[in-house]
Order: structure tokens, then sequence, then C-alpha cells
């Protein structure tokens, strides 16, 4: 059955990013509907009462679309609708891996880390709220250093974040790590099991079109496609 695909998104939204990678893993087709979500457009709000991106709408052909809200709900709709290409994995402990690693990201390493350093880098240019604050890109960088810490050991025994498959778990961490990236605030030199960990993330197609991001204003690192960093 044929089905049609639309994803309203932020190209910059570590959210929106776990998104387009699971799809792109996938072999999902899809159309890119940039969404600039900070100005409250009523169509994005009928779709999703917070106003808040990602948004997945899926239309089976003759069918009635069905409008997918925020990223954990979308991310396992794809794993139960679409499982020819797991990204949970078929081993119970890995899956439970996976599912702490995605809570990890969403709500720890974006409250001590990547929530400074975007809020400051990009929503505040976005929403027009002055310059970056000093104090709090450096209270990003030191919590982004502790958890690079974590990651790195756990990355010296694991092939993949939750194990030995890939999974939901390294999309989520390349997703907020990607954007930190784009700003050039990635230390990577420090953390060489992380930064071998992302090459081979940033190598597969399902990156690829994240490297070509761009949004008006915000200019990327000079490494930042580049596959050989």
């Amino acid at each position: 059955m044929t089905v049609d695909r639309t994803l309203h998104h932020f190209p910059l939204d570590p959210a929106s990013r776990q998104v387009r990678l699971a799809l792109g893993e996938k072999r999902l087709a899809f159309t890119d509907q940039p969404t600039r979500y900070w100005e409250r457009p009523k169509e994005l709000t009928k779709l999703n009462p917070s106003g808040m991106v990602p948004v997945l709408v899926e239309t089976p052909e003759g069918g009635r679309p069905l409008a997918l809200c925020e990223t954990r709900a979308i991310l396992e709709h794809l794993e139960e609708a679409y499982p020819e290409v797991p990204l949970l994995g078929s081993d119970p402990a890995e899956r439970a891996e996976a599912r702490r690693l995605l809570t990890w990201f969403d709500r720890k390493f974006e409250f001590e880390a990547s929530g400074y350093l975007l809020h400051e880098k990009i929503e505040k240019r976005l929403l027009g709220l002055g310059p970056p604050e000093l104090a709090n890109l450096r209270q990003g960088k030191e919590g982004l250093k502790n958890h690079l810490f974590m990651l790195d050991d756990l990355l010296q025994g694991r092939e993949w974040l939750a194990g030995k498959r890939l999974s939901f778990a390294d999309f989520a961490a390349a997703a907020h790590m990607s954007v930190i990236d784009y700003f050039g605030d990635m230390p990577w030199r420090e953390f060489p099991a992380v930064k071998t960990w992302y090459m081979k993330l940033k190598s597969r197609p399902a990156f690829r079109p994240l490297l070509s991001d761009r949004w008006p204003g915000l200019h990327p690192a000079g490494h930042y496609d580049d596959l050989d960093f």
C-alpha cells in the first residue's frame, strides 16, 4: 500500500532530526516541510496543539491522513508499522538499553548540555532575544563534556550505544550532537571513541540530508559536512 508522508520539522531541531534519521534508515520516503514553529503557524497548531515539531502526517492511498506528534510517539509508530529495518533490536536487554538512552538524551542531556547551547546559539537568534550569554555557554559546554566522558567509556566496549546493533539511541545522541557540531562546539579530539562512533553514523546514507542543512543567518562550522573531520 502506498503511503504519502509529510514531515513538519525544523532542520536544526534535535527532535526533528531523530525522526528524519529514522525515516531515512528505514528507507521511507517523505516530503520535507521545514516549519518556523516559533511563529505558531496555524497549519502546525491544527496538527499538534502544542505547536511543536516534529509532526509526521501519513496518508495511505485512498485513506484518511494520520497526524503523528512528538518524537517518541513517532519513533514507536515507525518501529511498529515498519519493522523490516528494526531500530530497537530483538534482544530485550538491548531494547531496554535503547529506551533508557533515548530518555537520557531527550531529558538529561538536553537539560544539562544541549539545552543551554542551542538556546543561546539558535533560539535567542530566532526569537530576537539578544546575544548569547557567556555563562550559559560555559555551563552547556561543561555539561556536554561530562556526558561525553560517560559516552566515551560506554563506547569502549560497544559497537553502538545500546549494544551490537544500531538503534534509536544512536539517532537520539547523533541528533543532539550534530546540531551542536553545526556550531563547532563538539570537542571531538578529547573523546576518540565518541568521534569514531559519530564518523560511522555520519557516513550512513540516512545522515546525508542533515549535512546539507543550512538556515539563513546560522552558518555551520567548516568541518560540519566533512566525513573525514
